[in-house]
């Protein structure tokens, strides 16, 4: 039961930043979310819609693997394990903030997952 809230909280936290990636990057919202100027949230719009669709996909296959139960685990073990790739390289060469909003909950689901909980 802690593996499936903490593999959900990890697709949601992909949902909402492929939309802020994908639509909402040069928007006030979206530009106080990553630091951005109003002119190179502009310059780099499609960018992030292309990053954000990649997130998408990560949210996607979590909940792929969630909608399958049991069967979906090594579904559920393979994105949770691309999502720690990218946050501790996200964290290496972008923000060290990547760490705790993407990194840390994927490797705690991961050892839920593997813990059996």
């Amino acid at each position: 039961m802690i593996a499936t809230i903490l593999t959900g909280l990890v697709a949601l936290i992909h949902v909402y930043i492929a939309v802020l990636e994908i639509w909402l990057w040069d928007t006030p919202r979206g530009r106080r979310a990553f630091g951005l100027t109003p002119e190179f949230a502009k310059q780099s719009r499609v960018l992030a819609a292309n990053q954000g669709l990649y997130n998408a996909f990560l949210a996607a296959g979590l909940g792929w693997g969630l909608w399958l139960g049991p069967a979906g685990l090594s579904i559920k073990l393979f994105f949770l394990a691309c999502v720690l790739v990218a946050g501790l390289f996200g964290a290496a060469t972008a923000s060290r903030k990547i760490l705790y909003i993407q990194a840390l909950p994927a490797a705690l689901a991961l050892l839920a997952l593997l813990a059996g909980y």
